[in-house]
């Protein structure tokens, strides 16, 4: 058990020489996602999303040529430069980039949820599918990250979710359309990198996807990446 420990621990080699390009990446993504929500007006479910998606994204091909331990590196970077922003408030442009309005007054506590969802549905994933890990974070990156965006813009038939402290949250069938879609799409792709014959890879993409859209349709707001 201890060696398996250790071996999720980043040596200080890897944490110098890969922590370094992962910041500056992170810094990137941040200060793109800053610059479209101050400087263009962009709509926070745009500006949260595009974050959401290149963090996912990146941890996707982290885990996919590191493993775990690069993912929790990436990862503990991430978390720490949110919770500086959520510590910061609305003085913090990437906080307000990711706070929604619809969520306030407990606009920070559907950043942390997410975020804190997020780390638990990373370890869990690595604990039962460690091979498949990657592709759980494409879904969550690139199929869930279209819902909101998706529904925000033509999102006109609505239905009502779980929500916690009394926020009242909603989604679209247009937005779980997508979701669906996407996710189909992307797990495709994993799993034709992984070799699987065409008839296997689509039938298990529409089964994730499947999976997928009915998580983020059903879940209490803010936990659906777990």
């Amino acid at each position: 058990m201890s060696d398996y420990v250790n071996s999720l621990v980043p040596s200080t080699t890897f944490i110098f020489s890969k922590g370094l390009i992962m910041l500056i990446y992170i810094g990137s993504v941040a200060a793109l996602t800053v610059f479209l929500k101050i400087k263009t007006g962009l709509k926070t479910a745009y500006s949260r999303k595009i974050f959401h998606f290149f963090i996912f994204t990146a941890a996707a091909v982290i885990q996919f040529i590191y493993g775990l331990k690069g993912t929790l590196l990436f990862g503990t970077l991430v978390t720490l430069l949110v919770l500086f922003a959520v510590w910061r408030g609305e003085k913090n442009g990437l906080y307000r980039a990711l706070a929604r309005e619809s969520d306030r007054p407990h606009a920070s506590r559907f950043v942390l949820i997410p975020l804190f969802a997020t780390a638990v549905g990373g370890m869990l994933s690595n604990i039962f599918f460690p091979a498949f890990a990657f592709v759980g974070y494409l879904v969550g990156g690139w199929g869930d990250a279209i819902g909101e965006p998706v529904g925000a813009h033509w999102g006109k038939h609505r239905y009502h979710v779980p929500t916690l402290f009394g926020v009242k949250a909603t989604r679209s069938l247009e937005g779980s359309a997508a979701v669906f879609l996407v996710s189909t799409f992307i797990c495709y792709a994993c799993y034709s990198l992984l070799s699987f014959s065409s008839p296997m890879a689509l039938k298990y993409a529409l089964i994730c996807a499947l999976v997928a859209t009915l998580t983020e349709a059903f879940s209490s707001h803010g936990t659906d990446n777990l």
